[in-house]
């Protein structure tokens, strides 16, 4: 509604103001830090501002309800369809995060069977995996990975062999967000469901960058969220393998919405801009996976050139498309953030906490990457946004911060 009163007072449509500001910001900034929000696609932002504007409450059951209904629903089908999945299936929640903590439980199961007893987790998965989930502290077991970040398979496949008739859910990231790395994960799932259990992945950063299927994965449960692929921040999903799948144990309770998974009037605006950016990602999927992968590749070409001792983590194993994480012995990533940043380009340190601060990652831990050298590295993202030129930023920004960094040792020595 804001903008359409702006439009109305300035003249300006609304359209060309999103435009507008989109373009501003790109010319005074190099924004590579997609794993963490890649920007609100135009055509998202357009979507809800429509659906913004939709008066009625979509559980109301008059026209002005059905047709907020008819947004999410159509939504619903959307986001469905980014990972081969059917719409009666999706759950929208506030989030990623929301999402792993509604389904990480006991209480997830099929139907008619016990739940889980114990829970298995990546080494390496993201906090809202490690920390969100509500298994007792002593039914957890941290799944180990190699120095490439690759589950170990063999592990697992053991603990489950031990497990016997012991219920397990295990949970397994697609991608990971710090380095990219990308799970065996469809292994993962033969292995679990040879045993009995149940496996649920945090595909946040997979989906919309790579191609997601759940029946070729094999997972029973996944995780999305709309902000890591140009929709609006506060919305994601959990998405079933099928409806014979229940929670038994709900984090929000009231109302019925969302079949009685997720209580609490439905964000419209934002599950509608969740279904236009999960629409516009698959149409160009493969396209803008290779248009990335060569970005990315220049990236690092460059970055190697610059720096020659530079390290790039979990270079040996498949990575996402867009990500690449690296560090330059001696550099430490709190130093180098703020360097880049000055210099007008945006990265992250993908152990960077909620306060800003950079703390140590335990993703690199688990890596068994070098204390001294973990302490330096930092998250290179890429996405719908990023262009050549933000490569050539890149590498002129990393020119500068290098040389700055061998100048000081240099007067130290």
């Amino acid at each position: 509604m804001w903008l359409r009163c702006f439009s109305t007072a300035t003249g300006v449509d609304c359209k060309n103001f999103v435009r507008l500001t989109a373009a501003m910001a790109a010319s005074q900034r190099t924004y590579l830090d997609h794993n963490a929000t890649s920007p609100l696609r135009l055509e998202v932002a357009e979507v809800m501002v429509r659906a913004s504007e939709l008066p009625g409450n979509p559980s109301s059951v008059h026209a002005e309800g059905r047709a907020a209904r008819a947004a999410i629903e159509k939504a619903r089908e959307q986001v469905a369809r980014l990972v081969g999945a059917r719409a009666k299936n999706v759950v929208f929640t506030s989030g990623g995060t929301e999402a792993a903590n509604l389904v990480l439980t006991p209480g997830f199961r099929r139907l008619g069977q016990q739940g889980a007893v114990r829970l298995l987790i990546g080494a390496t998965e993201h906090p809202c995996v490690l920390s969100g989930h509500r298994f007792p502290a002593g039914s957890i077991e941290l799944i180990p990975v190699d120095t490439n970040g690759i589950l170990d398979l063999t592990w697992l496949e053991t603990r489950l062999q031990k497990a016997g008739d012991e219920r397990v859910l295990v949970s397994v990231q697609m991608a990971n967000n710090e380095t990219g790395v990308l799970q065996p994960l469809a292994e993962a799932a033969r292995l679990v469901h040879e045993h009995g259990g149940l496996i649920h992945t945090d595909a946040v950063q997979a989906a919309g960058k790579i191609p997601v299927s759940m029946a070729e994965l094999g997972v029973d449960v996944l995780t999305l969220s709309a902000h890591k692929i140009g929709g609006p921040k506060g919305t994601g999903a959990v998405i079933l393998a099928s409806d014979q799948f229940e929670i038994a144990e709900r984090l929000i309770r009231g109302g019925g919405q969302e079949k009685g998974f997720r209580a609490g009037t439905e964000n419209v605006a934002a599950i509608a801009g969740f279904g236009a950016a999960a629409e516009t990602a698959l149409a160009g999927l493969e396209q803008e996976a290779r248009r990335l992968q060569a970005l990315r590749d220049a990236a690092e070409t460059g970055l190697r050139r610059i720096a020659p001792d530079a390290v790039v983590v979990g270079a040996q194993a498949e990575r996402l498309p867009n990500t690449f994480a690296f560090a330059i012995p001696g550099l430490k990533a709190e130093t180098a953030l703020i360097a880049f940043d000055l210099a007008g380009v945006a990265l992250s340190s993908g152990s960077a906490c909620s306060s800003g601060k950079v703390k140590r990652s335990h993703v690199l831990d688990a890596m068994g990457v070098e204390p001294a050298l973990a302490e330096g590295v930092l998250r290179v993202s890429l996405g719908w946004s990023t262009t050549k030129e933000d490569v050539i930023r890149f590498a002129e920004a990393c020119e500068r911060v290098v040389g700055t960094l061998y100048k000081r040792k240099a007067s130290a020595a």
